[in-house]
C-alpha cells in the first residue's frame, strides 16, 4: 500500500512525552498496537515534514477546487 492508496483501515493516533524524555506515537488500530518514540529533535522534524504535507496537500485541493467550478 503507497501513501496515496485509499484504505478503509481506522486507527487512532496518541502523541505525548514519555517519563524517559521521548516523544511517543502510539497507533492503535483494530489488533495492532504500535508505539513508536523519538528523541525530541526527530520529533520537531517530523512535525515540519507534516507541516509540509499540509501546505501541500492545501495546495493540491485549492487546485482541484478551481478545475471543479
Amino acid at each position: 500500500m503507497g501513501i496515496d492508496k485509499q484504505s478503509d483501515f481506522a486507527a487512532n493516533l496518541q502523541v505525548g512525552p514519555t517519563s524517559l524524555g521521548m516523544v511517543r506515537l502510539y497507533v492503535e488500530g483494530d489488533g495492532i498496537d504500535i508505539p513508536m518514540d523519538f528523541d525530541p529533535d526527530e520529533a520537531e522534524e517530523i512535525a515540519e515534514e507534516i507541516r509540509a504535507a499540509a501546505a501541500r496537500a492545501r495546495k493540491m485541493g485549492e487546485k482541484a477546487g478551481k478545475s471543479k467550478g
